[in-house]
């Protein structure tokens, strides 16, 4: 079978209310959320699902499918967005999380390693005070203060550009009629990522619309400090249908969140019960979920003064390895303290 994926883009301009639309013919936003991103497989989507998003898009079902066309990663560096939730070049990716969780120091961290690449990052600022910005906003090689200097902005850029905007924008309708816009100029180049700062969007199912790649902080892990904190399990990006990755990291992928899905239940019980309360025949489990946690622990640049550790950027490459070692046990000699906040796996 071809390489299918949904026109994520398309359903972006056609619905903008998709969430409420969705509903309105029976179909459930968290489903609809999953095919963009990729955790259900287009091709297992059902006839009524397509044709009730087609009718949405008021386009045909060939138009909201793309067959064989590759999508291509933007390598942050970062292990665990690299590993679990690649960001997709061009695509429009989504931060969720309450504030306090990390999400501000992920995109200052993320403007800091694009200022050495051919990127060219643009920050629209929100319309209401953010105190916590402070500092952050001055590493968006151009900060913008309203949607048309915006435009203005992004169709004078002859190269690739990271574009970040808070949620405001796309309640109001402003970010949809903007990507009109540039698609009527034919600006192709753009690679967005949306943030929260009121941190609503995580009791919404949908508060960004249609995305290719999902971004959602876990509290458990901002409150053990186990940062950046990205949540394994529901983190997901449309590249991960296999489209552009090779099968090694899509069933490392596979292997490491069976992993830890089961590892989370465990550690439930361990912090009620004990650890003597793990049957024997998990034990290992547990012990493995535990250093592959640690291991997506990263020092992040902007966070040195903070934290006194330096910066480590690990590449996709190094982290599919690392991960691979982990889940086959030949880190086991390694204390879970070892692998936390260490950067790249070195045995």
């Amino acid at each position: 079978m071809d390489d299918i994926r949904l026109n994520v883009a398309l359903l972006r301009r056609k619905v903008p209310n998709l969430t409420s639309a969705a509903k309105s013919i029976g179909i459930r936003p968290a489903t609809v959320s999953n095919l963009c991103t990729g955790k259900i497989d287009l091709g297992k989507a059902e006839v009524r699902t397509l044709v009730g998003l087609a009718t949405l898009a008021n386009c045909s079902v060939d138009d909201l499918i793309i067959r064989g066309e590759k999508l291509n990663m933007i390598e942050t560096k970062i292990k665990t967005l690299d590993f679990f939730a690649p960001l997709v070049k061009g695509g429009t990716t989504g931060l969720v999380a309450r504030p306090g969780m990390g999400q501000v120091v992920i995109l200052a961290e993320l403007m800091h390693r694009f200022k050495e690449s051919d990127y060219t990052t643009i920050f629209l600022l929100p319309t209401t005070n953010h105190p916590e910005l402070e500092g952050t906003t001055e590493l968006a090689d151009i900060v913008t203060a309203t949607i048309d200097e915006t435009f203005s902005k992004l169709t004078s850029q002859n190269g690739d550009v990271i574009f970040i905007s808070d949620k405001s924008f796309n309640v109001s309708s402003e970010l949809l009629d903007l990507q009109e816009r540039l698609v009527a100029e034919r600006v192709q180049n753009i690679t967005t990522i949306l943030v929260d700062l009121s941190g609503e969007a995580v009791d919404e199912e949908m508060p960004y619309g249609p995305l290719e790649t999902l971004w959602q902080l876990d509290a458990d892990l901002a409150t053990r400090h186990q940062y950046p904190a990205i949540h394994p399990i529901y983190s997901a990006s449309s590249i991960l249908e296999g489209i552009d990755l090779d099968q090694r990291h899509f069933n490392l992928r596979q292997r490491a969140q069976k992993l830890l899905r089961r590892y989370r239940e465990l550690r439930s019980v361990v912090a009620v019960h004990g650890i003597e309360k793990i049957p024997a025949a998990e034990l290992e489990t547990y012990n493995l979920g535990e250093r592959l946690e640690a291991y997506f622990t990263q020092p992040l640049f902007v966070a040195e003064a903070y934290t006194g550790q330096q910066g480590k950027a690990v590449s996709m490459s190094q982290t599919l390895q690392d991960v691979e070692h982990i889940l086959d046990g030949k880190a086991n000699h390694l204390s879970v303290e070892e692998l936390r906040y260490r950067g790249n796996l070195v045995l």
